[in-house]
């Protein structure tokens, strides 16, 4: 494992401004790295990964290829291909994410750690910290952060080599009322539905409203995320759903079941309609120019 800091004169580091949809109170799987570590550790959190992970399976180029984690968070997917011989660098700008990928890396064996690089920086600066020519970029979970996603998805299309692999999970805005639904949020459900009167909840501070028309921030629409990756120069391979029967189910932890959990999970967010209502979506473009 290399750890490469980003000096004032390489990245003015920004106050990190989130935009995401809001849908009631409690409603965040994560808000800092603490919730976040957390949050990988519930079934939600394991669900997700595993199935990012799944997928990629069937689309990458085979190890050792070089991948990109462009807000890497502590180190989940990089550590996973690290172990199937994937060299990886992930750039990450939050310095507690860093510090918590650092320690999961201290515990993996040394032929692992050594093929992980950690870099501090804003995704949207990958090319001037990392350099371009990556066989595979991933961006999981970041793009629902960001004001407008456009500049950092064309960054992600830019680093990556020409016949190269862009893998990006966002939120579905259009089905975000399935989880209040499910969890019995009767006035947030009707307001992420957009029914007219409906009682609004209270946002945090730096937040936007989503689900009346008109409102949904880019980043979370899927077929806004799809356009701006093709318009860059991909095409796309597969989209996937994740988590249409396990969102509602808060912070559970994994049981026994976990991997018939994650089989049912997979199997439905690989085909309608169920994919089409999942809480997250995974694109996988290619870079064709």
């Amino acid at each position: 494992m290399q750890l490469t800091p980003t000096s004032d004169h390489r990245l003015a580091l920004r106050e990190p401004r989130v935009v995401a949809a809001v849908d009631g109170p409690d409603a965040a799987d994560y808000a800092d790295a603490a919730d976040y570590v957390a949050h990988t550790a519930t079934l939600r959190g394991v669900v997700r990964q595993r199935l990012v992970t799944r997928a990629l399976v069937s689309h990458l180029p085979p190890a050792p290829a070089r991948l990109l984690d462009v807000g890497g968070g502590n180190g989940v997917q990089a550590l996973e291909f690290a172990r199937r011989g994937y060299d990886v660098t992930i750039c990450e700008p939050d310095p507690k994410m860093l510090a918590e990928a650092e320690r999961r890396l201290t515990d993996a064996p040394e032929q692992v750690r050594r093929r992980v690089e950690l870099v501090r920086g804003d995704g949207r600066e990958a090319a001037r910290l990392v350099g371009t020519g990556w066989d595979a970029t991933f961006c999981h979970g970041v793009i629902m952060f960001v004001p407008e996603p456009a500049p950092l998805l064309n960054v992600l299309v830019e680093v990556t080599r020409p016949g190269g692999i862009i893998s990006v999970v966002g939120k579905n805005g259009p089905a975000l009322a399935l989880r209040a639904g499910l969890q019995g949020r009767w006035r947030d459900t009707a307001m992420l539905l957009g029914e007219p009167g409906a009682a609004r909840v209270p946002r945090a501070a730096g937040t936007l409203p989503s689900g009346a028309a008109g409102t949904l921030p880019t980043g979370d629409d899927p077929a806004n995320v799809a356009a701006i990756l093709t318009a860059a120069g991909t095409r796309s391979l597969a989209w996937y759903g994740i988590r249409t029967f396990t969102d509602h189910l808060g912070d559970l932890p994994p049981g026994p079941d976990v991997d018939a959990v994650v089989d049912a999970e997979w199997a439905a967010g690989t085909r309608d309609p169920y994919r089409g209502i999942a809480r997250l979506i995974h694109h996988v473009h290619r870079r064709t120019g």
